[in-house]
């Protein structure tokens, strides 16, 4: 059975990502940080397909442990889903460095630590696929997000990066979503506000947010055959809202 590794993988768009792939029949293994209702709702929701495994990815020895762990319990993987994300939105004056060293330390170390400790062993099984999940504001800025922006900015750096150093054996893209239909999305941009909702989707040429599942539609492809010539791009989801 492949095996899979999705970080951040029982909440939001994670969680869309860790059932799809366990819907194609990988046996998934979700990384949380602390929500350990989520991580129980996920695993039944999996069938039998998806394990959950606590993990702080700020932390490189824990990062390493529960990569060892997994190689050792389930051999080596061969999709790694680089989701996990934290937001610390402040006006840049006064964003702490703690609000900076958490984000970048979530959002891009996290993904190099993680990808450094599995592509060995992916390389030595045969190869496989590395998805990193950064977003369009990787592109396009935003106020109050100096922090977010600049990791998933850099995220889209180290997946080219390591797309030319881990071929051919390893394709690695990025997924970008836009807006996309979550609590976490719901609840920052305060869309459960009518009115607020509305400015957002009139800047949505499909006039829509975008679902979790319109996520892991843009997952499959990228990790299943019909991706199979792409590597080194930047896959983005946003109903047209950004077109650079």
């Amino acid at each position: 059975m492949t095996t899979s590794v999705v970080s951040g993988g029982t909440r939001g768009i994670g969680r869309a990502l860790s059932l799809r792939l366990a819907a194609l029949g990988h046996r998934v293994i979700a990384l949380y940080r602390g929500d350990d209702r989520a991580a129980e709702q996920t695993e039944k929701a999996g069938e039998g397909r998806i394990a959950t495994l606590r993990c702080d990815l700020t932390r490189p020895h824990e990062i390493q442990a529960v990569c060892d762990r997994i190689t050792g319990e389930y051999g080596a993987p061969a999709v790694l889903v680089n989701n996990a994300g934290v937001n610390r939105d402040r006006p840049f004056l006064s964003m702490t460095a703690e609000d900076w060293d958490t984000v970048l330390a979530t959002n891009l170390s996290g993904p190099f630590h993680l990808s450094r400790a599995l592509a060995p062993v992916m390389v030595e099984a045969g190869g496989g696929g590395i998805v990193n999940v950064a977003s369009t504001t990787a592109i396009r800025p935003r106020r109050d997000g100096a922090n977010y922006c600049a990791s998933k900015a850099g995220l889209i750096q180290l997946t080219k990066c390591l797309a030319l150093e881990l071929a051919p054996h390893i394709r690695v893209n990025a997924l970008l979503p836009g807006f996309t239909d979550t609590d976490e999305v719901t609840e920052r941009y305060r869309l459960d506000d009518p009115e607020r909702l509305a400015t957002v989707l009139d800047t949505i040429p499909a006039r829509r947010l975008g679902t979790t599942d319109d996520m892991a539609d843009a997952l499959e492809y990228l990790v299943t055959a019909r991706g199979g010539y792409v590597t080194g791009q930047q896959l983005i989801v946003d109903g047209g809202h950004f077109m650079g």
